[in-house]
């Protein structure tokens, strides 16, 4: 088909192609006579074609059109069919790049920091910002500020956290002597940072929750590179927690198995041990770079320890002296934040067949952290 081929020449050649197609496609299903009709008609089109004749040709397009209406009624909600099949097939294909390529996954805790940041509360005395710098807050820094206040003389009856909407929006009831207080944050926030406790009084008018809950950093796992290679030391990886007992124990079994991220510590066959604030490996300080960013204890890292800060030793690497090797086919985990972070010194081992990806990308919220992950 040449470059200067006129427009109405193209049209009707793809439109021949289209029907000779469509043609075979239903052979099967027309009868002899009506497939000699069709056959008919395109043979007609491609006589005009050939005749390069614009006025023939329009109209035994028409005819072939008419032909084929007749013969291969247009069925009843085709345009529907198709979007719901073009869902369904997008759908498929997002589930699918989740399940080989890369999952978005939300960090839950601060076990990471000041890595990675699980969500966070700010109480404050200042008055929240107008809407739009709100709006802009929320969308560039994943902040929510909130001003829930006591309506009357209240005292909290309990703190109870809802299951999560759309598995990512989680609201927590807090229920009081004078009605119930629904707040856009986890239930361990305001307990943590706003100090929300069975028991507690808030007078008429001052504030249960003032300030802003700043979203946890929300990744990317890079589920590929590990089908290629083995998890490599001080990767930054996300596991089940699938036969991790201690794990386990402490969880809702109707919620399943969770997903933990942490720092791989140690390789099949490593012996580790910590002497505050240093973390070694087969006798020697670890060399890798973000191990030596723990241990330096600048810029919001305290180092590695063997307990934690409100809690007692832990049952693995609980003292300068003790050492763990890690078991074939398992590996090491530990927070950045080694002093709030419950790890495989608290539960022990990962087994290899848990391991999902690697920590690859932090996508939102729009902060420093933004970007690869170290």
């Amino acid at each position: 088909m040449g470059l200067f081929t006129p427009r109405f020449l193209k049209d009707a050649r793809f439109l021949s192609e289209a029907a000779t197609k469509t043609l075979h496609h239903h052979r099967d299903l027309l009868r002899q006579d009506q497939i000699a009709t069709l056959q008919g008609r395109i043979a007609s089109l491609d006589a005009g074609i050939a005749a390069r004749d614009e006025t023939a040709i329009n109209g035994l397009t028409r005819d072939l059109d008419v032909a084929f209406s007749n013969v291969i009624p247009v069925k009843a909600h085709a345009a529907w069919a198709e979007n719901i099949e073009a869902i369904v097939v997008a759908v498929s294909l997002a589930i699918g790049f989740q399940a080989y390529f890369l999952k978005p996954f939300k960090i839950p805790t601060g076990s990471m920091q000041p890595t990675l940041y699980g969500m966070t509360g700010h109480p404050s005395k200042d008055p929240l910002p107008g809407p739009l710098s709100r709006a802009l807050d929320f969308t560039r820094l994943g902040r929510t500020h909130l001003d829930v206040r006591a309506s009357a003389r209240e005292q909290v009856l309990a703190v109870n956290e809802r299951p999560p909407l759309l598995n990512f929006f989680t609201f927590t009831d807090v229920v009081t002597s004078a009605g119930r207080h629904r707040i856009f944050a986890p239930k361990d926030v305001l307990v943590r940072d706003f100090g929300i406790l069975p028991g507690r009084i808030y007078e008429s008018g001052e504030s249960i929750v003032h300030g802003y809950i700043q979203a946890g950093d929300q990744v990317f796992v890079d589920r590929m590179t590990y089908q290629f290679r083995s998890p490599a030391l001080s990767n930054v990886f996300v596991f089940r927690t699938t036969g991790i007992r201690r794990i386990e124990m402490n969880l809702d079994p109707a919620l399943g198995s969770q997903f933990y991220i942490k720092r791989l510590a140690g390789l099949s066959g490593e012996t580790l041990r910590i002497d505050p604030p240093r973390l070694f490996i087969d006798d020697s300080p670890a060399q890798e770079a973000p191990f030596r960013r723990v241990m330096s204890c600048k810029d919001g890292y305290r180092g590695y320890s063997n307990g934690s800060d409100f809690g007692p030793t832990f049952p693995y690497l609980g003292s300068p002296k003790e050492s763990f090797t890690v078991p074939s086919h398992a590996y090491f985990a530990l927070g950045d934040n080694s002093y709030n972070s419950s790890d495989s010194r608290y539960w022990g081992i990962v087994p290899e067949r848990n391991v999902i990806g690697r920590g690859f990308f932090v996508y939102w919220p729009f902060s420093d952290r933004w970007g690869f992950i170290r």
